[in-house]
């Protein structure tokens, strides 16, 4: 069944040149809808909790005939850890019965997360490159009229419907972003030009402001409304096709880039026209992690990095936009690729060289364990952990809170998420293993009434008594 959003319909208009004339062919918007719909597909699975199993639905599209699907980076909750994901299946659009799927993982330079179908649904689908224009990208014009995709919800059998709007503008944030003047498709499905042509793929919705007033009151409260169903934003075929290739090599997304320059902030204006950069963007570094590729190529905390390779880092509006810009120069590289930084210290330009490393374990790789009986799940204290703690990574031991279960022995004696566990009953904690082993002991000793253990919070440390009985 086609649902049309708006009450308007257009053709799409083929230019085919037959012997030195040239030929008309009109194609109905109907035409089109019936051949695009199928490289759209709707993926559901599970987040397993300690205390829950939540459902997630998300929208992709295929990109290759072996039935790889793309999934926007908001699919999956950044703080959940690939274990934690669990029943993937994927769905026709109109049809809820589905098909199994397996995780693959997240590509950090994209955000994409990539799932893999069944081969019988892939056998069905067309891959979202069958639409791209031949040769370069085209990027829309203002005003330009477009079209997209959307999907009701699993308890609908996920039924698509058409949206159009207009181009409204381009930008880039770092990336080309276009923005039309309506919601213009679902989150992660395709946006198509008059002629059918794949032109972007729907970004996570943009949110509105608006000013609500009362009668009581002159003034007026500014609230935020954001659809998360549909969206106005897209990602340009520029921007998506040429990196259809990076799926990841496992569902941590590895190997993963690192430099090592941490905190990066957009150069102040009234600095960048002092040191004459009025044309070009800057960023600065704030702080220079340790033992990192950075640290290693002789970077300083207070660097201002203004050209990667050579190439001045341009202008954007807004300014910040230059930090993500830079991250995603590191991230599309592999470890062991050397980047030239040209910084700025002082008033002195440094040319540095850096070979990229591959970047420390990340707290959704980190190993985690629950302990019902004691309410709480630690997990491994990991390099992300010693940074934001401002420890040096030699010190980088015991194991951290994650989870606290509600009226809990761990929860009435105070325990708090990303609490740092240092020492058990007086003990300190080497290592995730050790300190696994330890709180394995303790929730299997029945006898055991109550047991101790000193906890850093913040720049604070605090002893918590955990009662069992």
């Amino acid at each position: 069944m086609i649902q049309i959003s708006t009450g308007r319909r257009f053709a799409a208009i083929s230019l085919i040149a037959l012997s030195g004339c040239i030929a008309v062919r009109a194609a109905s918007l109907p035409e089109l809808w019936k051949e695009r719909i199928k490289s759209v597909v709707a993926v559901d699975y599970f987040t397993e909790l300690e205390n829950e199993r939540r459902a997630t639905t998300a929208y992709g599209v295929a990109i290759d005939g072996s039935g790889t699907v793309i999934l926007p980076s908001a699919a999956v909750d950044p703080r959940a850890s690939p274990r934690q994901l669990k029943q993937f299946k994927a769905y026709l659009p109109g049809d809820a019965s589905g098909f199994d799927a397996v995780y693959l993982g997240q590509d950090a330079f994209t955000g994409w997360h990539f799932v893999r179908v069944d081969p019988k649904l892939a056998a069905q689908l067309t891959p979202i490159t069958a639409w791209a224009a031949p040769g370069k990208a085209p990027v829309p014009a203002l005003a330009e009229e477009i079209w997209g995709i959307g999907l009701r919800n699993k308890d609908e059998d996920f039924t698509p419907y058409i949206l159009e709007s207009h181009v409204a503008l381009v930008q880039a944030l770092p990336q080309q972003i276009g923005i039309a003047q309506q919601e213009v498709a679902g989150p992660g499905l395709p946006v198509f030009n008059r002629d059918g042509v794949f032109i972007g793929l729907a970004a996570s919705s943009f949110g509105q402001t608006y000013l609500q007033f009362s009668q009581a009151e002159r003034g007026g409260t500014p609230i935020m409304l954001v659809d998360l169903e549909e969206s106005c934003a897209f990602s340009l075929a520029g921007e998506v096709l040429p990196y259809l290739g990076r799926v990841p090599g496992n569902v941590y997304g590895r190997p993963l880039a690192w430099l090592g320059a941490y905190g990066l902030e957009s150069m102040d204006r009234d600095v960048a026209s002092f040191l004459k950069l009025s044309n070009q963007s800057g960023a600065v570094v704030s702080e220079v992690l340790e033992d990192s590729p950075a640290q290693k190529a002789g970077m300083k905390d207070r660097d201002v990095i203004v050209a990667i390779d050579g190439q001045p880092l341009p202008r954007f509006r807004p300014d910040r936009v230059v930090t993500e810009y830079v991250e995603r120069e590191i991230e599309r590289r592999r470890p062991g690729d050397l980047i030239g930084l040209t910084v700025l210290r002082g008033t002195e330009r440094v040319e540095l060289k850096a070979t990229l490393g591959d970047e420390p374990k990340l707290i959704r790789e980190a190993e985690r364990k629950y302990f019902d009986r004691l309410g709480f799940t630690a997990r491994e204290f990991v390099y992300g952990d010693a940074v934001a703690r401002r420890v040096a990574i030699r010190d980088a031991a015991g194991v951290v809170v994650s989870y606290v279960k509600p009226n809990s022995p761990a929860a009435v004696a105070g325990f708090e998420q990303e609490d740092w566990i240092k020492e058990i009953d007086g003990k300190p904690v080497k290592s995730f293993a050790e300190g696994a082993a330890r709180l394995s002991a303790l929730e299997a000793d029945a006898l055991r009434t109550e047991f101790v253990l000193l906890v850093g919070r913040g720049s604070d440390t605090a002893i918590l008594r955990v009662k069992l009985r």
